[in-house]
């Protein structure tokens, strides 16, 4: 049996990073490579005492097809808790989707036509990329340097008539993959920029609340309500196996958003939208969140000193994240990623290479490191590690 695909089946591949896990399950490999949260973060006691509660008061309800917009109390939690991003909206603008990633597939579908054109960071988040690629978009890359974003190359590439972009994808916060934050004065820019030109921004924060020493500048989200789609997860703060997410949409474009969802799967899980919004009634979220902080703090700090000693002298460079959970690494000019991995595994180690997230134009000679779900000594030995796999590869060069 020969199946006809769609020619959208033919634009989908699959997930370097999900790849590369599959090498990282082999005994004895430290991983740098996914971007998952630390297990040690699961609130498992509050979880399980939640859905207890749940499941006594409200099991019925719990179990039963729900809503598409969502469990009405949550919604009203994350409009609530918006407004620390300096975001006033109403809960009927919260659609709960099934993790974030169902919110970027909700706006491809929506968004984008075959052809149509897309502005997103130059690197920017994979899982973006393979949501918006089936849609068959022209994803343009635009410039973008330690703080985000250059909002005049943003401006001259925005075009016009037929031509003008649909939105630009934007991560402000601890961006995946390079960890770098968008500061106050160019979320001004970018933002001016789009309300200028009249660009959508659709603005993913699923690390927002993961800083260390202060929180970052509010949402762009903030600086041009109608005009932006505003993504968020509890994946980070609570635990990814909920699959929970949300988005925030202006009334003009929600109830598109809304039946689009509909189409996809009716609702997101009732049982799970109960029971963490039973997690969050109490304030739980500001008892908890600042043990991920300290803990990542911790582990970033870690790496760090385990880059500054051991690549010294190899022609490495790297950022200082202020948050989140990556930070990217340039190496010397001649090396490339994709070879140095496989360098990397045999000795135990495994990393994302950078080329994996860019829209056009990769740069082989980077790679991503999450620091977040290895420990200081694993940290240490995986740095070690890499460190030699590198001076074997400029040996060679």
């Amino acid at each position: 049996m020969k199946w006809q695909m769609a020619r959208r089946a033919e634009k989908m591949n699959p997930s370097v990073i999900r790849e590369i896990l599959k090498v990282t399950e082999k005994p004895g490999i430290i991983s740098f490579a996914g971007g998952l949260p630390s297990p040690k973060t699961f609130p498992i006691d509050a979880m399980r005492e939640a859905s207890e509660r749940v499941l006594r008061d409200d099991g019925k309800a719990a179990l039963q097809y729900a809503a598409s917009e969502g469990y009405a109390p949550l919604r009203e939690w994350v409009a609530q808790d918006l407004l620390k991003q300096g975001m006033n909206v109403s809960p009927d603008q919260v659609l709960i989707t099934t993790g974030s990633q169902q919110g970027l597939d909700l706006v491809a579908k929506i968004l984008i036509d075959a052809g149509s054109r897309i502005l997103v960071e130059t690197p920017t988040y994979l899982g973006a990329l393979q949501a918006f690629t089936p849609m068959e978009p022209v994803a343009v890359g635009v410039n973008s340097d330690e703080h985000g974003v250059d909002p005049d190359d943003l401006r001259a590439k925005v075009g016009t008539g037929a031509d003008k972009a649909r939105f630009v994808y934007l991560l402000p916060n601890f961006q995946n993959p390079t960890g770098r934050t968008m500061t106050e004065a160019r979320r001004a820019a970018v933002a001016q920029v789009a309300i200028e030109t009249g660009l959508p921004i659709i603005e993913d924060n699923p690390y927002g609340d993961l800083w260390f020493d202060a929180p970052p500048a509010p949402s762009l989200s903030s600086r041009h309500p109608e005009g932006s789609v505003y993504l968020g997860s509890f994946s980070k703060i609570l635990a990814p196996g909920l699959r929970l997410g949300y988005l925030v949409a202006p009334p003009a474009l929600y109830p598109k958003l809304l039946q689009a969802k509909q189409a996809a799967d009716l609702h997101t899980p009732s049982f799970n939208q109960r029971v963490v919004a039973e997690v969050l009634k109490d304030g739980f979220i500001e008892r908890h969140v600042p043990t991920i902080r300290a803990l990542y703090k911790q582990q970033c700090e870690a790496m760090l000193a385990a880059l500054d000693r051991e690549m010294a002298g190899l022609g490495l460079t790297w950022n200082r994240p202020v948050g989140g959970m990556f930070l990217w690494v340039q190496l010397p000019q001649g090396l490339k990623a994709i070879p140095l991995l496989d360098k990397a595994v045999e000795k135990g180690v495994a990393f994302v290479p950078g080329s994996a997230f860019y829209a056009e134009g990769a740069d082989e000679s980077t790679l991503r490191l999450s620091f977040v779900t290895a420990t200081v000594d694993q940290i240490n030995t995986g740095m070690s590690a890499l460190a030699a796999a590198i001076r074997e590869s400029l040996s060679g060069q």
